[in-house]
């Protein structure tokens, strides 16, 4: 154990606070919530290794140069205002990601129950491989992203109230709330965008 269990549940309501706020401002298309989101999933690396959700604790990793590139990318199209356009994925481009974050997911988890001694493999797995494909379409600006960060949210939270990670559990119920309200703003701006070009 790298932290004693007192020290973790610090660390763990420092990460769940600057989650919060990386959330709320990327639902209103801030290109601000990468700092905070960076800062909060470097903080998870450790958690969730102390906890055995190895998948987990490499996907932070990921997350952190995703949020990186998403930055870039965000900084690059943003408008006077800051906020980013937005837009909808192609019925193809849905089957696809679907497809392979199923595939990937499913093949992850395989490996790590057979090779690890990972806690809840699949669970572990699915939210990884759910996490990436969903960070990926965040930076390219696709609506879906909320979608899948909607599934992740619902899974997420059983899983971390199995392994006792309660405030990371009620981050992810706010971020669950977060993404509900962020789906609605992203549709909502992606329709301001459509009539704003149709005039």
């Amino acid at each position: 154990m790298i932290f004693d269990n007192d020290t973790l549940v610090i660390i763990e309501w420092v990460a769940a606070a600057l989650g919060v706020i990386n959330i709320s401002l990327l639902i209103f298309r801030s290109v601000w919530n990468y700092p905070f989101g960076i800062a909060m999933v470097a903080l998870y690396i450790f958690i969730f290794f102390e906890k055995r959700l190895y998948a987990e604790s490499g996907l932070q990793i990921f997350f952190i140069l995703a949020q990186l590139w998403g930055w870039y990318l965000w900084v690059k199209v943003g408008g006077d205002d800051d906020r980013v356009p937005v837009r909808w994925l192609g019925g193809w481009s849905r089957a696809v990601w679907f497809t392979v974050t199923a595939a990937v997911s499913l093949n992850l988890g395989w490996v790590m129950h057979q090779f690890t001694n990972a806690a809840l493999p699949y669970a572990d797995a699915a939210i990884a491989g759910a996490s990436v494909a969903a960070q990926i379409l965040l930076a390219y600006r696709r609506i879906e992203n909320w979608l899948i960060w909607i599934a992740i949210d619902v899974v997420a939270i059983a899983l971390y109230i199995n392994r006792e990670l309660y405030p990371t559990a009620g981050l992810y119920g706010g971020f669950l709330v977060l993404s509900l309200i962020g789906l609605k703003e992203w549709i909502a701006a992606e329709q301001r965008l459509r009539v704003a070009a149709a005039a």
